[in-house]
Protein backbone atom coordinates (compact mmCIF):
# COMPACT_ATOMS: atom_id res chain seq x y z
CA UNK A 1 0.00 0.00 0.00
CA UNK A 2 2.85 2.40 0.87
CA UNK A 3 4.43 1.74 -2.53
CA UNK A 4 1.15 2.44 -4.32
CA UNK A 5 0.69 5.76 -2.51
CA UNK A 6 4.27 6.71 -3.30
CA UNK A 7 3.80 5.89 -6.98
CA UNK A 8 0.68 8.07 -7.22
CA UNK A 9 2.31 10.99 -5.41
CA UNK A 10 5.39 10.87 -7.63
CA UNK A 11 3.24 10.74 -10.75
CA UNK A 12 1.36 13.90 -9.80
CA UNK A 13 4.45 15.79 -8.69
CA UNK A 14 6.75 15.00 -11.58
CA UNK A 15 4.50 14.61 -14.64
CA UNK A 16 4.89 18.18 -15.94
CA UNK A 17 8.39 17.81 -17.45
CA UNK A 18 7.14 15.15 -19.87
CA UNK A 19 4.91 17.61 -21.72
CA UNK A 20 7.81 19.79 -22.84
CA UNK A 21 10.29 17.02 -23.65
CA UNK A 22 10.88 15.85 -27.20
CA UNK A 23 9.45 12.39 -27.78
CA UNK A 24 12.09 10.04 -29.18
CA UNK A 25 10.35 6.77 -30.06
CA UNK A 26 12.84 3.96 -30.60
CA UNK A 27 11.54 0.94 -32.50
CA UNK A 28 12.84 -2.54 -33.23
CA UNK A 29 11.71 -6.13 -33.70
CA UNK A 30 12.47 -8.52 -30.86
CA UNK A 31 14.00 -11.92 -31.57
CA UNK A 32 10.56 -13.39 -30.88
CA UNK A 33 9.07 -11.44 -33.81
CA UNK A 34 7.18 -8.96 -31.64
CA UNK A 35 7.45 -5.28 -32.60
CA UNK A 36 8.62 -2.91 -29.88
CA UNK A 37 8.35 0.86 -29.33
CA UNK A 38 10.24 2.48 -26.48
CA UNK A 39 10.45 5.97 -25.02
CA UNK A 40 13.20 6.42 -22.46
CA UNK A 41 12.33 9.04 -19.87
CA UNK A 42 13.74 9.36 -16.40
CA UNK A 43 11.41 12.14 -15.22
CA UNK A 44 9.48 9.60 -13.15
CA UNK A 45 10.72 6.46 -11.36
CA UNK A 46 8.00 4.53 -13.17
CA UNK A 47 7.77 2.09 -16.06
CA UNK A 48 4.55 1.84 -18.09
CA UNK A 49 4.08 -1.12 -20.43
CA UNK A 50 1.31 -1.98 -22.87
CA UNK A 51 1.23 -5.18 -24.89
CA UNK A 52 -1.21 -5.02 -27.80
CA UNK A 53 -2.16 -8.04 -29.89
CA UNK A 54 -4.38 -8.21 -32.95
CA UNK A 55 -7.06 -10.02 -30.96
CA UNK A 56 -9.95 -7.57 -30.81
CA UNK A 57 -13.61 -8.25 -31.39
CA UNK A 58 -13.24 -8.03 -35.18
CA UNK A 59 -11.24 -11.27 -35.15
CA UNK A 60 -13.75 -13.44 -33.31
CA UNK A 61 -16.10 -15.54 -35.48
CA UNK A 62 -19.51 -13.96 -36.00
CA UNK A 63 -21.23 -16.76 -34.07
CA UNK A 64 -18.84 -16.23 -31.14
CA UNK A 65 -19.15 -12.48 -30.67
CA UNK A 66 -17.95 -11.55 -27.21
CA UNK A 67 -15.12 -14.07 -27.27
CA UNK A 68 -12.35 -11.47 -27.58
CA UNK A 69 -13.54 -9.49 -24.58
CA UNK A 70 -14.08 -12.58 -22.46
CA UNK A 71 -10.59 -13.89 -23.29
CA UNK A 72 -8.94 -10.61 -22.30
CA UNK A 73 -10.93 -10.39 -19.07
CA UNK A 74 -9.82 -13.90 -18.05
CA UNK A 75 -6.07 -13.37 -18.47
CA UNK A 76 -5.63 -12.60 -14.76
CA UNK A 77 -8.12 -15.25 -13.65
CA UNK A 78 -5.25 -17.62 -12.89
CA UNK A 79 -2.03 -19.00 -14.35
CA UNK A 80 -0.26 -22.33 -14.14
CA UNK A 81 1.41 -21.12 -10.93
CA UNK A 82 -1.19 -18.89 -9.23
CA UNK A 83 -4.95 -18.57 -8.89
CA UNK A 84 -6.70 -15.22 -9.40
CA UNK A 85 -6.47 -14.23 -5.75
CA UNK A 86 -2.76 -14.95 -5.57
CA UNK A 87 -2.22 -12.89 -8.72
CA UNK A 88 -4.18 -9.94 -7.38
CA UNK A 89 -2.36 -10.11 -4.05
CA UNK A 90 1.03 -10.24 -5.73
CA UNK A 91 0.34 -7.22 -7.97
CA UNK A 92 -0.86 -5.33 -4.88
CA UNK A 93 2.20 -6.32 -2.86
CA UNK A 94 4.42 -4.96 -5.62
CA UNK A 95 2.47 -1.69 -5.87
CA UNK A 96 1.87 -2.50 -9.54
CA UNK A 97 -1.24 -1.79 -11.56
CA UNK A 98 -2.47 -4.36 -14.10
CA UNK A 99 -5.17 -3.97 -16.72
CA UNK A 100 -6.53 -5.90 -19.69
CA UNK A 101 -9.34 -5.47 -22.17
CA UNK A 102 -10.33 -5.80 -25.80
CA UNK A 103 -11.70 -3.31 -28.30
CA UNK A 104 -12.47 -3.70 -31.99
CA UNK A 105 -8.96 -4.12 -33.44
CA UNK A 106 -6.82 -5.16 -30.49
CA UNK A 107 -6.58 -6.61 -27.05
CA UNK A 108 -4.41 -4.63 -24.65
CA UNK A 109 -2.60 -5.72 -21.49
CA UNK A 110 -1.00 -3.00 -19.39
CA UNK A 111 1.29 -2.68 -16.40
CA UNK A 112 2.48 0.25 -14.33
CA UNK A 113 5.29 -0.40 -11.88
CA UNK A 114 7.96 1.46 -9.96
CA UNK A 115 11.28 1.31 -11.78
CA UNK A 116 13.53 0.24 -8.93
CA UNK A 117 14.94 -3.16 -9.81
CA UNK A 118 13.28 -5.38 -7.22
CA UNK A 119 9.67 -4.25 -7.81
CA UNK A 120 10.16 -3.79 -11.56
CA UNK A 121 11.64 -7.20 -12.25
CA UNK A 122 9.07 -9.02 -10.13
CA UNK A 123 6.17 -7.13 -11.73
CA UNK A 124 7.41 -7.82 -15.27
CA UNK A 125 7.83 -11.51 -14.46
CA UNK A 126 4.25 -11.53 -13.22
CA UNK A 127 2.99 -9.77 -16.34
CA UNK A 128 4.84 -12.29 -18.52
CA UNK A 129 3.22 -15.11 -16.58
CA UNK A 130 -0.26 -13.66 -17.11
CA UNK A 131 0.22 -13.07 -20.84
CA UNK A 132 1.97 -16.32 -21.66
CA UNK A 133 0.56 -18.85 -19.21
CA UNK A 134 -3.10 -18.10 -18.50
CA UNK A 135 -4.95 -21.14 -17.13
CA UNK A 136 -8.51 -20.01 -17.86
CA UNK A 137 -9.95 -22.07 -14.97
CA UNK A 138 -13.31 -23.64 -15.81
CA UNK A 139 -15.07 -22.34 -12.71
CA UNK A 140 -13.87 -18.79 -13.26
CA UNK A 141 -14.76 -19.00 -16.95
CA UNK A 142 -18.31 -20.01 -16.11
CA UNK A 143 -18.60 -17.24 -13.53
CA UNK A 144 -17.36 -14.55 -15.90
CA UNK A 145 -19.49 -15.80 -18.79
CA UNK A 146 -22.55 -15.63 -16.53
CA UNK A 147 -21.53 -12.14 -15.44
CA UNK A 148 -21.15 -11.05 -19.06
CA UNK A 149 -24.60 -12.39 -19.93
CA UNK A 150 -26.14 -10.65 -16.92
CA UNK A 151 -24.39 -7.41 -17.86
CA UNK A 152 -25.65 -7.69 -21.43
CA UNK A 153 -29.22 -8.28 -20.27
CA UNK A 154 -29.04 -5.13 -18.18
CA UNK A 155 -27.44 -3.15 -21.02
CA UNK A 156 -30.21 -4.20 -23.40
CA UNK A 157 -32.69 -2.27 -21.28
CA UNK A 158 -30.73 0.97 -21.81
CA UNK A 159 -31.40 3.13 -24.88
CA UNK A 160 -27.77 4.29 -25.01
CA UNK A 161 -26.55 0.72 -25.51
CA UNK A 162 -29.31 -0.11 -27.98
CA UNK A 163 -28.56 2.87 -30.21
CA UNK A 164 -24.84 1.99 -30.29
CA UNK A 165 -25.54 -1.62 -31.22
CA UNK A 166 -28.13 -0.78 -33.86
CA UNK A 167 -25.86 1.92 -35.30
CA UNK A 168 -22.91 -0.48 -35.63
CA UNK A 169 -25.04 -3.13 -37.30
CA UNK A 170 -26.68 -0.67 -39.69
CA UNK A 171 -23.44 1.05 -40.70
CA UNK A 172 -21.29 -2.08 -41.10
CA UNK A 173 -23.76 -4.86 -41.91
CA UNK A 174 -21.92 -8.20 -41.98
CA UNK A 175 -18.48 -6.59 -41.72
CA UNK A 176 -16.63 -7.60 -38.51
CA UNK A 177 -16.96 -4.03 -37.19
CA UNK A 178 -20.72 -4.47 -37.10
CA UNK A 179 -20.69 -7.43 -34.72
CA UNK A 180 -21.80 -7.26 -31.11
CA UNK A 181 -22.25 -9.91 -28.47
CA UNK A 182 -25.68 -11.43 -27.93
CA UNK A 183 -27.01 -13.58 -25.12
CA UNK A 184 -26.91 -16.54 -27.49
CA UNK A 185 -23.33 -15.93 -28.63
CA UNK A 186 -22.11 -15.54 -25.05
CA UNK A 187 -24.05 -18.56 -23.80
CA UNK A 188 -22.54 -20.68 -26.57
CA UNK A 189 -18.94 -19.89 -25.63
CA UNK A 190 -16.85 -22.59 -24.00
CA UNK A 191 -13.54 -22.62 -22.20
CA UNK A 192 -12.12 -24.42 -25.22
CA UNK A 193 -13.10 -21.43 -27.36
CA UNK A 194 -11.15 -19.11 -25.07
CA UNK A 195 -8.08 -21.38 -25.06
CA UNK A 196 -8.17 -21.67 -28.85
CA UNK A 197 -8.62 -17.92 -29.36
CA UNK A 198 -5.67 -17.17 -27.09
CA UNK A 199 -3.51 -19.75 -28.84
CA UNK A 200 -4.37 -18.41 -32.30
CA UNK A 201 -4.25 -14.65 -31.75
CA UNK A 202 -2.01 -14.01 -28.74
CA UNK A 203 1.11 -14.64 -30.79
CA UNK A 204 4.42 -12.81 -30.98
CA UNK A 205 4.14 -12.01 -34.68
CA UNK A 206 0.90 -10.10 -34.04
CA UNK A 207 2.12 -8.39 -30.85
CA UNK A 208 3.37 -4.89 -30.21
CA UNK A 209 5.08 -3.97 -26.93
CA UNK A 210 5.05 -0.28 -25.94
CA UNK A 211 7.36 0.74 -23.10
CA UNK A 212 7.61 4.23 -21.61
CA UNK A 213 9.65 5.12 -18.59
CA UNK A 214 12.71 4.87 -16.44
CA UNK A 215 14.66 2.19 -18.33
CA UNK A 216 17.65 2.00 -20.61
CA UNK A 217 17.38 0.69 -24.16
CA UNK A 218 19.09 -2.56 -23.12
CA UNK A 219 16.66 -3.03 -20.24
CA UNK A 220 13.71 -2.34 -22.53
CA UNK A 221 14.96 -4.93 -25.01
CA UNK A 222 15.14 -7.49 -22.21
CA UNK A 223 11.61 -6.64 -21.07
CA UNK A 224 10.15 -7.13 -24.55
CA UNK A 225 11.92 -10.48 -24.89
CA UNK A 226 10.61 -11.71 -21.53
CA UNK A 227 7.03 -10.66 -22.26
CA UNK A 228 6.84 -12.48 -25.61
CA UNK A 229 9.38 -15.32 -25.29
CA UNK A 230 6.85 -18.05 -24.49
CA UNK A 231 4.14 -16.89 -26.86
CA UNK A 232 3.70 -18.90 -30.04
CA UNK A 233 5.50 -17.17 -32.90
CA UNK A 234 2.37 -17.43 -35.06
CA UNK A 235 1.52 -15.00 -37.83
CA UNK A 236 -0.48 -11.78 -38.05
CA UNK A 237 -4.17 -12.40 -38.81
CA UNK A 238 -5.51 -11.83 -42.29
CA UNK A 239 -6.11 -8.20 -43.15
CA UNK A 240 -9.59 -6.93 -42.40
CA UNK A 241 -11.60 -6.03 -45.49
CA UNK A 242 -12.61 -2.45 -46.12
CA UNK A 243 -16.27 -1.97 -45.20
CA UNK A 244 -18.85 -1.28 -47.89
CA UNK A 245 -20.70 2.01 -47.77
CA UNK A 246 -24.31 1.54 -46.58
CA UNK A 247 -27.30 3.07 -48.28
CA UNK A 248 -28.77 6.05 -46.47
CA UNK A 249 -31.53 4.91 -44.14
CA UNK A 250 -33.48 5.85 -41.04
CA UNK A 251 -34.05 3.16 -38.41
CA UNK A 252 -36.33 3.52 -35.38
CA UNK A 253 -35.94 1.18 -32.43
CA UNK A 254 -38.86 1.23 -29.97
CA UNK A 255 -38.06 2.00 -26.34
CA UNK A 256 -40.21 3.59 -23.61
CA UNK A 257 -37.61 6.22 -22.75
CA UNK A 258 -38.85 9.79 -23.01
CA UNK A 259 -35.55 10.89 -24.55
CA UNK A 260 -34.78 9.83 -28.09
CA UNK A 261 -31.18 8.70 -28.49
CA UNK A 262 -29.90 9.54 -31.96
CA UNK A 263 -26.79 8.47 -33.88
CA UNK A 264 -26.02 9.39 -37.48
CA UNK A 265 -22.99 8.29 -39.45
CA UNK A 266 -21.12 6.04 -41.82
CA UNK A 267 -17.70 4.34 -42.17
CA UNK A 268 -15.15 7.11 -41.99
CA UNK A 269 -11.47 6.97 -41.13
CA UNK A 270 -8.63 4.51 -40.83
CA UNK A 271 -5.60 5.12 -38.61
CA UNK A 272 -3.15 5.76 -41.46
CA UNK A 273 -5.64 7.71 -43.57
CA UNK A 274 -4.13 10.49 -45.74
CA UNK A 275 -7.18 12.64 -44.91
CA UNK A 276 -6.73 12.17 -41.17
CA UNK A 277 -5.61 15.70 -40.27
CA UNK A 278 -8.13 17.47 -42.51
CA UNK A 279 -11.06 15.42 -41.24
CA UNK A 280 -10.14 15.64 -37.56
CA UNK A 281 -9.49 19.37 -37.73
CA UNK A 282 -12.65 20.03 -39.69
CA UNK A 283 -14.63 17.96 -37.22
CA UNK A 284 -13.55 20.30 -34.41
CA UNK A 285 -15.51 23.03 -36.23
CA UNK A 286 -18.44 20.77 -37.06
CA UNK A 287 -19.09 19.03 -33.76
CA UNK A 288 -15.92 18.30 -31.83
CA UNK A 289 -15.32 21.74 -30.35
CA UNK A 290 -17.98 21.73 -27.68
CA UNK A 291 -19.86 25.03 -27.36
CA UNK A 292 -18.00 26.62 -30.29
CA UNK A 293 -19.01 23.90 -32.77
CA UNK A 294 -21.61 24.46 -35.46
CA UNK A 295 -23.78 21.56 -34.36
CA UNK A 296 -23.94 22.93 -30.83
CA UNK A 297 -24.89 26.38 -32.08
CA UNK A 298 -27.56 25.15 -34.48
CA UNK A 299 -29.10 22.30 -32.50
CA UNK A 300 -28.79 23.58 -28.94
CA UNK A 301 -28.27 27.34 -28.84
CA UNK A 302 -30.61 28.39 -31.65
CA UNK A 303 -33.35 25.77 -31.22
CA UNK A 304 -32.94 24.12 -27.83
CA UNK A 305 -33.37 20.63 -29.26
CA UNK A 306 -30.60 19.02 -27.21
CA UNK A 307 -28.43 19.76 -24.21
CA UNK A 308 -25.45 18.23 -25.97
CA UNK A 309 -24.68 17.32 -29.57
CA UNK A 310 -21.34 16.15 -30.93
CA UNK A 311 -19.54 14.56 -33.84
CA UNK A 312 -16.29 12.65 -34.11
CA UNK A 313 -14.23 10.26 -36.18
CA UNK A 314 -13.11 6.98 -34.60
CA UNK A 315 -10.09 5.82 -36.65
CA UNK A 316 -9.44 2.08 -36.72
CA UNK A 317 -7.48 -0.49 -38.74
CA UNK A 318 -9.94 0.01 -41.58
CA UNK A 319 -12.59 2.71 -41.82
CA UNK A 320 -13.89 3.30 -38.31
CA UNK A 321 -17.13 5.22 -37.89
CA UNK A 322 -17.89 8.89 -38.30
CA UNK A 323 -20.82 9.76 -36.10
CA UNK A 324 -23.07 12.57 -34.96
CA UNK A 325 -24.85 11.98 -31.67
CA UNK A 326 -27.49 13.71 -29.58
CA UNK A 327 -30.39 13.10 -27.23
CA UNK A 328 -33.64 14.98 -27.50
CA UNK A 329 -37.31 14.80 -26.57
CA UNK A 330 -39.07 12.18 -28.61
CA UNK A 331 -41.56 14.62 -30.12
CA UNK A 332 -38.79 16.73 -31.63
CA UNK A 333 -36.39 13.99 -32.70
CA UNK A 334 -37.18 14.34 -36.41
CA UNK A 335 -36.67 18.10 -36.29
CA UNK A 336 -33.37 17.71 -34.45
CA UNK A 337 -32.18 15.17 -37.01
CA UNK A 338 -33.15 17.48 -39.86
CA UNK A 339 -31.18 20.37 -38.35
CA UNK A 340 -28.13 18.16 -37.75
CA UNK A 341 -28.25 16.88 -41.32
CA UNK A 342 -28.57 20.38 -42.75
CA UNK A 343 -25.70 21.63 -40.59
CA UNK A 344 -23.56 18.77 -41.85
CA UNK A 345 -24.54 19.42 -45.47
CA UNK A 346 -23.71 23.10 -45.18
CA UNK A 347 -20.31 22.27 -43.74
CA UNK A 348 -19.64 19.76 -46.53
CA UNK A 349 -20.61 22.36 -49.14
CA UNK A 350 -18.81 25.36 -47.69
CA UNK A 351 -16.17 24.08 -45.28
CA UNK A 352 -15.06 26.13 -42.29
CA UNK A 353 -14.66 29.88 -42.29
CA UNK A 354 -11.17 31.30 -41.89
CA UNK A 355 -11.98 32.26 -38.31
CA UNK A 356 -13.31 28.80 -37.51
CA UNK A 357 -10.30 27.06 -39.00
CA UNK A 358 -7.88 29.32 -37.16
CA UNK A 359 -9.68 28.62 -33.89
CA UNK A 360 -9.61 24.87 -34.53
CA UNK A 361 -5.90 24.94 -35.34
CA UNK A 362 -5.16 26.98 -32.24
CA UNK A 363 -7.07 24.65 -29.95
CA UNK A 364 -5.52 21.48 -31.38
CA UNK A 365 -1.95 22.76 -31.63
CA UNK A 366 -1.85 24.70 -28.36
CA UNK A 367 -3.45 21.85 -26.46
CA UNK A 368 -1.31 19.15 -27.97
CA UNK A 369 1.22 19.17 -25.14
CA UNK A 370 -1.51 18.26 -22.66
CA UNK A 371 -1.93 14.98 -24.50
CA UNK A 372 1.60 14.02 -23.53
CA UNK A 373 1.86 15.32 -19.98
CA UNK A 374 2.06 11.94 -18.27
CA UNK A 375 3.62 8.55 -18.78
CA UNK A 376 0.18 7.00 -19.18
CA UNK A 377 -0.97 9.41 -21.91
CA UNK A 378 2.30 9.05 -23.76
CA UNK A 379 2.07 5.26 -23.53
CA UNK A 380 -1.33 5.36 -25.20
CA UNK A 381 0.04 7.25 -28.18
CA UNK A 382 3.16 5.10 -28.41
CA UNK A 383 0.94 2.03 -28.40
CA UNK A 384 -1.22 3.40 -31.21
CA UNK A 385 1.79 4.48 -33.28
CA UNK A 386 3.45 1.09 -32.95
CA UNK A 387 0.42 -1.15 -33.28
CA UNK A 388 -0.95 0.63 -36.35
CA UNK A 389 2.44 1.19 -37.98
CA UNK A 390 2.36 5.00 -37.98
CA UNK A 391 5.61 6.97 -38.50
CA UNK A 392 7.74 7.34 -35.39
CA UNK A 393 7.63 11.15 -35.78
CA UNK A 394 3.81 11.15 -35.87
CA UNK A 395 3.59 13.13 -32.62
CA UNK A 396 5.95 15.76 -34.01
CA UNK A 397 4.22 15.96 -37.38
CA UNK A 398 0.65 16.12 -36.01
CA UNK A 399 0.65 19.83 -34.98
CA UNK A 400 2.68 20.77 -38.06
CA UNK A 401 0.19 19.07 -40.39
CA UNK A 402 -2.76 20.70 -38.65
CA UNK A 403 -1.15 24.14 -38.80
CA UNK A 404 -0.59 23.82 -42.55
CA UNK A 405 -4.20 22.98 -43.46
CA UNK A 406 -6.21 25.26 -45.73
CA UNK A 407 -9.95 25.78 -45.96
CA UNK A 408 -9.97 24.10 -49.37
CA UNK A 409 -8.20 21.00 -48.01
CA UNK A 410 -10.69 20.59 -45.19
CA UNK A 411 -13.69 21.17 -47.47
CA UNK A 412 -12.32 18.77 -50.10
CA UNK A 413 -11.76 16.01 -47.53
CA UNK A 414 -15.31 16.29 -46.19
CA UNK A 415 -16.82 16.39 -49.68
CA UNK A 416 -15.01 13.19 -50.64
CA UNK A 417 -15.34 11.29 -47.37
CA UNK A 418 -18.60 12.27 -45.63
CA UNK A 419 -21.37 11.33 -48.03
CA UNK A 420 -25.01 12.07 -47.13
CA UNK A 421 -26.18 9.40 -49.60
CA UNK A 422 -24.58 6.83 -47.27
CA UNK A 423 -25.53 8.36 -43.93
CA UNK A 424 -27.32 6.00 -41.54
CA UNK A 425 -29.59 7.47 -38.85
CA UNK A 426 -30.75 5.45 -35.84
CA UNK A 427 -33.30 6.71 -33.32
CA UNK A 428 -33.95 4.71 -30.15
CA UNK A 429 -36.66 5.66 -27.72
CA UNK A 430 -38.75 8.79 -27.41
CA UNK A 431 -42.02 6.87 -27.06
CA UNK A 432 -42.26 7.96 -23.44
CA UNK A 433 -42.31 11.67 -24.31
CA UNK A 434 -45.86 12.82 -23.65
CA UNK A 435 -45.04 16.54 -23.64
CA UNK A 436 -46.67 17.29 -26.94
CA UNK A 437 -49.79 15.32 -26.12
CA UNK A 438 -50.12 17.03 -22.73
CA UNK A 439 -49.73 20.46 -24.36
CA UNK A 440 -52.43 19.61 -26.89
CA UNK A 441 -54.84 18.45 -24.18
CA UNK A 442 -54.23 21.62 -22.20
CA UNK A 443 -54.92 23.74 -25.24
CA UNK A 444 -58.23 21.94 -25.83
CA UNK A 445 -59.22 22.51 -22.22
CA UNK A 446 -58.68 26.23 -22.61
Amino acid sequence: MRLTRSLIALTMALAAPLASAAVDIQQWVASTGARVSFVETHALPIVDIQVDVAAGGAYAPAAKSGLAGLTASLLDAGTRQRDENALADRFADLGARFGAGAETDRASISLRTLSNASEREAAIDLLAEVIQQPAFPQAVFERERARAIAGLKEAQTQPGYLVERAFGEAVYGTHPYGRSASEASLAGLTRADVVAFHRQFYVAAAAHVAIVGDLSRAQAEAVAERLTRQLPKGAPPAALPAPSLPDAKLLRVPHPAAQAHVLMGMPGLRRDDPDYYALVTGNYVLGGGGFVSRLMKEVREKRGYAYSVYSYFEPQRVAGPFRIGLQTRGQQADDAVAVARQTLQTFIDEGPTAEELDAAKGNIVNGFGLRLDSNAKLLGYVGVIGFYGLPTDWLEQYPKAVSALSIDEVRDAFRRRVLPDHLVTVIVGGEGDTTAAATSDAAKAR
